[in-house]
């Protein structure tokens, strides 16, 4: 569900979703942006060198957006509108872009809920149509609503509660947060689906699915010209929603200091999780911690791996990211312990890596190999046409701004060996974190 660079699939799969892939190519990607009268905001991109084309809209509703007493709505609504609407037949709207010889998919995070399809480019009317009918006229009824609550009560079970580590969002997340809608996972709570009445699930469809808390991007081989004709045939007549959008406006106290706990799992090995509260996604701090989490984990060169799993031989497997939410979440450090490693010794061995990026600048040549790697990843990360449609929703969505994917390898690049130290001193501490233990529960 969230195209993450670098990230551990057992942690995040299910969970996030976030994702997203945010990072532009070098060379610049041109595209046109205007605003339908209902509000819809429009990004089209030409790129007529492959006979493929992505139809994909992103509606500004994530599970931040939800009711405390009624958590998971957004992820719910990210299997509901795959039943069908008033002129697709229910279960039938997937065959509709395989017949035709597409893919499609979807996915939801705190921040946002994103549907895709890639079509050969000669079917472009048909999946413009097809997004149209999920925006006016998707079945928001007692039949898909029963379907997908059992649905997502299984996905529940499978992707989290049986799933080995499969709750380890869930736990930090709620001791990260008190007061902010972070502090819930997207998928939500069962109980809280399962006691939402029919006219709950409609009414978070006529508030959130709306015109003007969307972005429509259609991005490949297509002509500027009459692809705006289709965009304004399909969406031009859609009303606008009536219903005031609800937008959290809640502050997250500090953490008070350090908080500490255990959890057993149906796990073999154990695990050391450090949660650190970070910025958001597009400050200038985000970039420097991505780049010290790159360099703390992505490679056999990298420092948790080079000293915790060779040198020392104390863990498995390690990592570090951080979160990429619109607002201030979280930089995830963990790692896997080795057979008969105890996991405080491995979480000691964990904070000397971080106080070295404390206490010392980071050589020349390996902060120049560090930049090489995001330049790298930078350039490839818009190779596909569906890769630079998400990429222009997401920046348009978070970030208020869709050409920012013209810049983000500027503010990489930007970063300082002097930002990675400061942001090392000043996130990654004691009283600014989170440390669970996952242990077997024999």
């Amino acid at each position: 569900m969230m195209q993450l660079k670098k990230r551990v699939m057992f942690l995040l799969a299910a969970c996030m979703l976030a994702g997203t892939g945010m990072f532009a190519q070098s060379g610049r990607i041109d595209f046109t942006e205007f605003k339908l009268d209902n509000g819809l905001h429009v990004i089209l991109h030409q790129d007529n060198s492959t006979p493929i084309v992505t139809v994909s809209v992103m509606y500004n509703v994530g599970s931040k957006h939800e009711n405390p007493e009624r958590t998971g709505f957004a992820h719910f609504f990210e299997h509901l509108m795959f039943e069908g609407t008033k002129h697709i037949p229910r279960g039938e709207y997937a065959k509709f872009v395989e017949r035709a010889g597409g893919t499609l998919n979807a996915y939801t995070s705190a921040d946002l809920t994103y549907y895709y399809q890639t079509l050969p480019s000669n079917q472009l009317e048909l999946g413009l149509w097809l997004e149209s009918e999920r925006m006016l006229h998707a079945k928001v009824d007692s039949v898909g609503i029963q379907t997908q609550k059992q649905v997502v009560i299984e996905e529940k079970k499978q992707m989290y509660d049986n799933r080995p580590y499969g709750t380890i969002l869930i736990e930090t997340l709620k001791r990260a947060f008190t007061v902010h809608p972070y502090r819930w996972p997207t998928i939500g709570d069962p109980d809280h689906i399962m006691a939402a009445r029919d006219e709950e699930f409609k009414e978070f469809y006529d508030t959130f699915y709306v015109p003007q808390n969307a972005v429509l991007v259609v991005a490949g081989d297509i002509s500027l010209n009459d692809t705006k004709k289709l965009v304004e045939k399909y969406y031009g007549d859609i009303p606008a929603g009536e219903r005031p959008i609800y937008r959290p406006n809640i502050i997250e106290p500090p953490l008070s200091g350090e908080v500490r706990d255990t959890i057993f799992d149906n796990i073999q090995i154990p695990l050391v999780l450090q949660a650190y509260r970070t910025p958001a996604l597009g400050t200038k701090d985000y970039y420097a911690i991505d780049m010290l989490g790159t360099l703390l984990s992505t490679g056999q060169s990298s420092r948790l791996y080079r000293e915790l799993v060779d040198n020392k031989q104390m863990a498995i497997q390690v990592g570090s990211f951080p979160i990429p939410f619109s607002e201030p979440a979280l930089n995830l450090t963990y790692a896997f312990t080795n057979m008969g490693i105890d996991p405080l010794a491995l979480e000691e061995a964990m904070n000397v890596e971080i106080k070295k990026l404390q206490d010392e600048l980071i050589p020349e040549n390996e902060f120049q190999k560090l930049k090489n790697q995001f330049e790298n990843q930078i350039i490839g990360s818009n190779a596909r046409i569906a890769e630079r449609a998400g990429n222009l929703a997401t920046f348009y969505t978070q970030l208020g701004d869709a050409s920012l994917i013209n810049n983000e390898l500027e503010k990489y690049m930007a970063v300082t060996r002097e930002d990675i130290q400061r942001v090392a001193r000043e996130y990654f501490i004691t009283n600014n974190r989170v440390v669970l233990y996952y242990l077997p529960k024999n």
